[in-house]
């Protein structure tokens, strides 16, 4: 069993996840500049993987050697980096880092609805399917009513980009709720970490050198390579560290609440270096958004509740 709220260093832990997770977005906005998305994606989880593996022999870690452990290793790649990243970065060379994170933190919704069906102990209550409507209808609030109304043949490649923001939430709630058996397994975290960025590399690795010829492309600038590592050192592999601790303590429905707390750490990067513009019903649908999640967490209310009496 986890526990349903999480204690004040799982919160300091989650601050700090939503610190690196929110500089992704910002260090992608600089890369699609220069590489396509599966060469972004390759390096990423690339360097992550080194860079943990590294760690991993210089502690004297036991290695995961089990064929059902690395087969669940593969689907949580596949979840939780090959499609989402993937979709992130396609869809960041269409819209800016602030709203590709506020798109995403509708992840902790999907979730919730993945959990609340598949987890005994995070079942789905009255207060949560309320909590999940109100912030949906945010996610619509956050997309407009135009890209409702070009549904169809006709979207534009800005609404096909939101979507795609919207496919790597789902992506990631279902990585959550799957990620919960490496506990029962008796699968450390840092175990896991290894384990996912190492399969999905093996995954993206002869799809991105077929699909876009890495090899071919002309090296990147400085700057582009520095983010590049700091995206897999930092936002990738000391992130999956942090994730995959708060996971095995707090449970799937509670780490992804990062997933709002991302946006201000990317809204404002990309307004202070990228001068990116947020536009009111960003703040309208995040509003909602966080509405839905205080909702499905319920502290908020009780003790609006205590007060009131």
């Amino acid at each position: 069993m986890i526990n349903q709220r999480m204690d004040a260093k799982d919160w300091a832990l989650l601050l700090l996840l939503s610190f690196l997770w929110g500089g992704s977005f910002f260090l992608i906005d600089v890369i699609v500049l220069e590489l396509p998305p599966l060469t972004i994606v390759t390096l990423r989880v690339g360097i992550a993987a080194i860079v943990l593996w590294s760690v991993l022999l210089i502690k004297g870690y036991e290695v995961p050697k089990s064929f059902k452990l690395w087969r669940a290793f593969l689907m949580l790649g596949l979840l939780n980096n090959v499609v989402p990243f993937s979709l992130i970065v396609w869809g960041q060379n269409h819209i800016g880092a602030g709203l590709a994170a506020i798109i995403n933190a509708s992840t902790p919704l999907f979730t919730v609805l993945i959990a609340g069906a598949f987890l005994v102990d995070e079942h789905m209550t009255p207060q949560k399917v309320i909590g999940v409507l109100v912030g949906l209808f945010g996610v619509g609030v956050l997309i407009g009513a135009d890209a409702f109304a070009e549904l169809g043949f006709n979207m534009s490649l800005t609404t096909f980009a939101q979507l795609a923001i919207l496919g790597a939430a789902i992506s990631y709630g279902c990585a959550s709720v799957f990620g919960r058996r490496f506990k029962s397994l008796g699968v450390s975290p840092f175990s896991t970490a290894v384990g996912q960025v190492t399969a999905a590399t093996i995954i993206l690795l002869p799809m991105s050198y077929i699909v876009e010829r890495p090899d071919q492309l002309a090296n990147p600038s400085l700057v582009t390579g520095l983010a590049i590592v700091c995206l897999g050192v930092f936002c990738t592999a000391l992130g999956y560290l942090l994730y995959f601790r708060i996971l095995s303590s707090s449970g799937a429905t509670n780490v992804v609440l990062v997933t709002f707390l991302v946006p201000v750490t990317a809204a404002f990067l990309g307004w202070l270096i990228l001068g990116e513009q947020l536009h009111g019903r960003y703040v309208s649908g995040m509003v909602l958004i966080g509405l839905g999640l205080a909702a499905i967490d319920g502290r908020p209310w009780e003790k609006l509740r205590a007060v009131l009496r």
